[in-house]
């Protein structure tokens, strides 16, 4: 396995630290990131900004087996698809692709579950683009005959990005939309389900999210408990003062099924819920 990342950030981090760590150690990893500095990382990091072909990231992107893509598409389109179509279909030993999307490709069901077999239908720019790119990378694939997996993620959370930070900063807030909920999932466990999957070359769409949509507000509150502070006061969401793109978020109440990517593995997640998750983050807290 030889694993390629566009755009190396948080997400495919610890996907590339789960390859190493459940699927081959010596596994040849490299990745893109704006800057392209390595630092201490054990990863080969090239610059690339997605406007223009990064000057040094042909030779390894060619040598891959199995290329993973989370830069999120723009007006534009998707930047991988833009300036390294031609590099792909020269990637001689290329076996296995992923694109990292969103569960906001749904759209809104009002709070009802749903799994992969609901329809699309975004509500805002950013889904919008992200539906169009799935379908660009299925026809990719299909025309190189090689595996796909899309992973319609919900939001990300885990050490350095949780409730925990917030309360911290004094930035949490406990909005209080009755009905809502939104969909989660911790780091690490997109880190080991990706591993896996690319360990079996896995395709189709799927969903990865935890087991429980929750009210945003029970987190803050959980969260707040487990740090021994008082949770901040509950502001209705009518008068909450909000940003429209933090406000279209709210308008977007679903409950997302991670059953098939469970089943499709043969596994359970690490963090099933934010209480577990929450949990873990703070058991390694300093």
């Amino acid at each position: 396995m030889n694993v390629f990342f566009f755009g190396m950030g948080y997400s495919s981090l610890a996907s590339a630290r789960a390859v190493h760590q459940l699927i081959d150690a010596a596994a040849p990893i490299s990745g893109t990131t704006r800057s392209g500095e390595s630092g201490d990382s054990p990863f080969r990091l090239h610059r690339f900004d997605g406007v223009q072909l990064g000057p040094t990231l042909e030779a390894d992107l060619r040598a891959a087996t199995h290329v993973i893509q989370s830069i999120p598409p723009d007006e534009h389109g998707d930047a991988v698809l833009n300036l390294y179509r031609p590099t792909l279909d020269r990637a001689p030993n290329l076996q296995w692709l992923c694109y990292y999307s969103t569960v906001g490709v749904y759209g809104d069901f009002g709070g009802a579950w749903i799994d992969e077999t609901a329809t699309t239908n975004p509500i805002n720019t950013r889904s919008r683009f992200r539906v169009e790119v799935e379908a660009q990378w299925r026809d990719y694939a299909a025309s190189r005959g090689v595996p796909l997996l899309i992973l319609r993620i919900a939001g990300i959370y885990g050490p350095g990005r949780s409730t925990f930070d917030k309360l911290r900063d004094g930035t949490a807030r406990r909005i209080v939309k009755p009905g809502q909920v939104f969909n989660r999932i911790h780091v690490e466990d997109i880190g080991r389900i990706t591993a896996l999957a690319a360990e079996r070359r896995l395709a189709g769409i799927f969903n990865l999210c935890d087991n429980e949509p929750a009210p945003p507000q029970d987190l803050v509150t959980h969260a707040a408990h487990l740090l021994g502070v008082v949770p901040p006061p509950e502001i209705p969401f009518e008068t909450a003062p909000m940003s429209e793109m933090a406000r279209s978020f709210y308008s977007d109440n679903k409950r997302v099924s991670n059953r098939a990517i469970r089943d499709a593995l043969g596994i359970e997640l690490l963090y099933p819920t934010y209480r577990e998750g929450l949990a873990a983050i703070k058991g390694g807290a300093p």
